[in-house]
């Protein structure tokens, strides 16, 4: 019987590079997916590496400045590892702030002024009655993210089981050891659940995680080769949508946030409400045609904070609830959860994160 280390349960991008990290550091790792790898929230998510202070929760923002600084490296290791280029973008957030969030932050306004008047910065940004504010913040392509990850932990010999939902856990003595799925059954001391939306579902502990639907879509750029420029360079974010270039002419608009349980439907007035507010903000999007449209299911909780850390189980431990954030902090999760395990003192204090705030 093949026993391992550590199972990890989703294959998402907080679940790739956990289990890639606990490998690097010897540990022998299955992973154990319900559908395919990376086909979920990580698969539909934008790709903003936003650790933006006006709109990261005051409890996440050390773990978000702290990500945000580590995916340089992180990017380049998957690269190095998967022989894929991830498509990471360093050209900074033009951020059209509401007037709420100024109020709420009155001195954001000075620590964040434009490096140049706007139309010079986006010759094709509609003009906007709303002040505008620089923000140095990186995106990602999170599907090239996700190929790359898995590439990598496939070549660091990471095991994967996809296809198989686990459903309980194994016990021994109180402990853990192992998971189950309704066709088999996989051994390990230690387990944890990186499950996204469906965390909650895996016996017997019922972690308060909900699907939040996100509906997106990506626009090719029309042909802008005259003007020897991106129609646009920075990502942009408005108080209706955020506009998201990506280095192959697309652009991704987004998007909705929906309490619609587990429906991945797009809804097509949705997507064209979406499409006409990106159209508002750059004219010339008019032209451009809508490449793909879809629905993704964010891992939610009460406090909008993600669950990190151990359960009441020995050897059970939880790392889901990253609401719109999966991307962004995949690679703190991995390391501070990676060192939890070990049970060594994490980077970060991770009790804001506990699952046992949720106990009563």
């Amino acid at each position: 019987m093949k026993t391992w280390d550590v199972i990890v349960i989703g294959a998402g991008i907080i679940g790739l590079s956990l289990a890639l990290e606990l490998r690097k550091n010897g540990a022998r790792v299955l992973l154990v997916e319900r559908g395919e790898p990376g086909r979920e929230a990580s698969h539909a998510a934008g790709g903003m590496l936003a650790d933006c202070t006006i709109e990261t929760p005051a409890a996440l923002q050390p773990l978000a400045t702290a990500s945000a600084r580590m995916y340089p490296e992180f990017v380049r290791d998957l690269q190095i590892d998967s022989g894929l280029n991830v498509d990471l973008r360093d050209h900074g957030t033009i951020l059209i702030a509401s007037a709420d969030h100024l109020r709420q932050h009155p001195e954001f306004a000075c620590s964040h002024p434009l490096p140049a008047p706007l139309d010079e910065l986006e010759p094709s940004l509609a003009p906007q009655v709303l002040p505008a504010f620089y923000l140095s913040e990186r995106s990602v392509d999170p599907r090239r993210l996700v190929a790359a990850a898995l590439a990598a932990a496939k070549r660091h010999g990471v095991d994967i089981s996809s296809g198989e939902t686990v459903t309980t856990l194994m016990p021994a003595n109180g402990s853990v050891a192992g998971v189950t799925t309704p066709k088999t059954s996989f051994h390990a001391p230690t387990v944890v659940n990186c499950a996204g939306a469906w965390a909650g579902q895996i016996a017997p502990h019922a972690f308060p995680t909900r699907p939040v639907k996100g509906q997106m879509l990506a626009l090719l750029s029309p042909s802008h080769e005259s003007l020897n420029h991106e129609l646009l360079k920075h990502v942009i974010r408005t108080p209706e949508i955020y506009l998201i270039p990506r280095s192959d002419g697309r652009i991704v608009v987004g998007t909705t946030v929906e309490e619609a349980g587990f429906d991945k439907r797009t809804d097509i007035d949705a997507i064209q409400r979406l499409h006409q507010a990106a159209i508002a903000a750059v004219p010339d999007l008019r032209d451009a045609k809508i490449h793909e449209s879809w629905a993704g299911l964010r891992p939610g909780t009460p406090d909008a904070l993600p669950i990190l850390g151990a359960t009441r189980t020995p050897g059970y431990y939880v790392a889901t609830g990253h609401f719109r954030d999966g991307i962004l902090l995949a690679p703190i999760t991995a390391r501070v959860m990676a060192q939890f395990i070990a049970g060594q003192k994490p980077d970060h204090d991770l009790t804001p994160f506990s699952p046992a705030r949720f106990s009563a």
